[in-house]
């Protein structure tokens, strides 16, 4: 058992007396390219990774919910008969807001008492709330006797964090936690949900650098970009009205329409334009085997996130710039939201530790502290244990 597991067990057998008859466990994901183009209907390549949120639950004979938060020593108490959105705050809300996306699905569930712990760092782009969202859903599925495709659980579980708890995330994160594969990274085509497996080499490593910056802003900031995103959708429908997302437009078709958009609007839809092109590119580069030019697509990324989309930080770019000048780092950029978080390095195997060793030194003498660092394998989708 990991750690987590046994913190979720152990929390609940303190708090309900008993063992928990069902435990279901959900990754984090780190993407290894495609930021904020899911809520584009563009392409995205995630990685389940092998830290994940741990739900040790039982079924209660009423309809009220019990929540503990072994992590944070909190609990939570709120009825399955009166959620509506809004109305359940902080962590609860996401677990509470799953529920009602599958109770307005038509799913009826039992109350249930539950004790949640895990290994994901909460703030640091390494979607701790989807595997939250996707945990419960493994967990109230199961209790309830339910069988949901794991398609449909990523649609409700998006739906709970849209609708319920207000973030207007796209569905990347649910889908990487969802149909994760040990030992390969997800190409996701967000507007199909097609996927495809793409196996990622052995002989290479992902660092991950948190940068200890929480995203205060992340939220609000991330449904401006999303706004931004639609306004430039709404201003090029007049010269190419069959578009629906910025998905369907080239860079060619954009660059002619560049004197038609505000600068902000234009470099908004210039990242998502070419970050497609760049998730494409990235696998074509994995599946041929070439990791320079995997690297590459990386580094252009970031910097497009950083000048054109504004979702960068002085510290995730320091940690970008130190993990570049090690040799054995084909490439590296922020991942997830931005606005603080972590960034994720691509580097061979054996130059993990030096790599590792000079984004802490550069780091501590910029900002005066460490960042947590780890490496992270992919790992497999989410997972449901009766006892």
């Amino acid at each position: 058992m990991t750690h987590a597991e046994t913190r979720a067990i152990g929390a609940f057998q303190e708090r309900f007396g008993e063992l928990p008859c069902v435990r279901a466990r959900a990754p984090g994901r780190v993407n290894l390219i495609g930021e904020h183009t899911d809520y584009n209907d563009g392409f995205v390549l995630p990685m389940a990774i092998h830290r994940a949120i741990w739900v040790a639950a039982r079924p209660r004979r009423d309809r009220r919910v019990h929540l503990i938060a072994a992590d944070f020593g909190e609990e939570a108490v709120f009825s399955l008969d009166e959620l509506q959105p809004g109305g359940v705050r902080g962590w609860a809300a996401y677990p509470a807001g799953v529920a009602w996306a599958l109770e307005q699905a038509g799913f009826r569930f039992p109350g249930v008492d539950a004790a949640v712990a895990g290994d994901v760092p909460i703030g640091s782009g390494l979607s701790s709330s989807a595997a939250l969202e996707v945990a419960f859903a493994m967990a109230w599925v199961a209790l309830g006797g339910h069988e949901v495709p794991r398609l449909e659980l990523a649609r409700l579980c998006q739906r709970a964090e849209n609708e319920f708890v207000g973030v207007r995330c796209g569905i990347m994160d649910q889908m990487a936690a969802l149909f994760g594969r040990r030992g390969h990274a997800l190409l996701i085509d967000c507007r199909s949900l097609e996927t495809r497996l793409i196996p990622i080499p052995e002989e290479i490593v992902v660092l991950v650098a948190d940068s200890g910056v929480r995203r205060e802003l992340a939220a609000s900031e991330y449904n401006a970009r999303r706004a931004q995103c639609e306004e430039a959708v709404r201003r090029l429908q007049g010269r190419y009205p069959g578009i629906r997302a910025l998905r369907d437009i080239s860079r060619a078709q954009l660059e002619a329409a560049r004197m038609e958009l505000p600068d902000r609007i234009y470099r908004r839809a210039r990242h998502v334009v070419t970050e497609n092109e760049r998730v494409l590119h990235a696998v074509a580069a994995l599946e041929r085997g070439d990791l320079p030019a995997f690297g590459e697509q990386l580094n252009a990324s970031h910097e497009s996130l950083r000048s054109d989309y504004e979702v960068s930080a002085p510290e995730l770019d320091t940690l970008v710039e130190a993990a570049r000048s090690v040799p054995g780092v084909y490439g590296a950029r922020l991942t997830g939201a931005g606005f603080g978080g972590s960034i994720l390095a691509v580097v061979r195997r054996e130059a993990a530790q030096a790599a590792g060793e000079v984004i802490i030194r550069h780091y501590e003498a910029r900002f005066g502290r460490r960042p947590a660092l780890f490496a992270v394998e992919p790992d497999d989708g989410a997972t449901v244990h009766f006892e």
